[in-house]
């Protein structure tokens, strides 16, 4: 009869690590519009406003006037009639996340102050966005 020996080491279950496919093909489509487009990459920025923070900074922050539903991508290009694009850049599906009630709340509220305010769901989704809007004529600015 053998004796039981003990484990000296206890083993852990190995954690993988999250992936934030978000921010990798937003990313993918901000190099992509540097490469192919410098012009519209130049006039394009990512409002960061997502993520966990500590709770005091994320107090300051919101004193400073952080806004929840802030959609991701700012693109400050005219066209078609409308100020601006922003677009709420989500992962390609089936790694989205769900779009919530302040994202869509906010995205309301600059589509009714002239700016045209979309989800795209990926890279190329987000791509084909920004082509159909650069497409639109050039809104006319007239200054009195």
């Amino acid at each position: 009869m053998t004796a039981a020996i003990p484990a000296l080491v206890k083993s852990a279950r190995v954690r993988a690590k999250t992936v934030d496919r978000e921010g990798l093909e937003q990313a993918a489509l901000i190099s992509e519009l540097r490469f192919r487009m410098p012009k519209v990459a130049d006039l394009m920025y990512h409002v960061a406003n997502g993520g966990h923070r500590h709770k005091a900074v994320a107090a300051k922050l919101k004193q400073q006037g952080v806004v929840a539903g802030i959609p991701d991508l700012v693109l400050t290009m005219a066209r078609g009639g409308y100020f601006g694009l922003y677009i709420e850049f989500k992962a390609t599906p089936p790694h989205d996340a769900v779009v919530s009630p302040a994202q869509h709340e906010r995205i309301r509220k600059l589509n009714e102050q002239g700016y045209l305010a979309i989800i795209c769901r990926g890279h190329f989704d987000a791509m084909e966005a920004i082509r159909d809007y650069l497409r639109l004529a050039p809104t006319v600015v007239v200054i009195q």
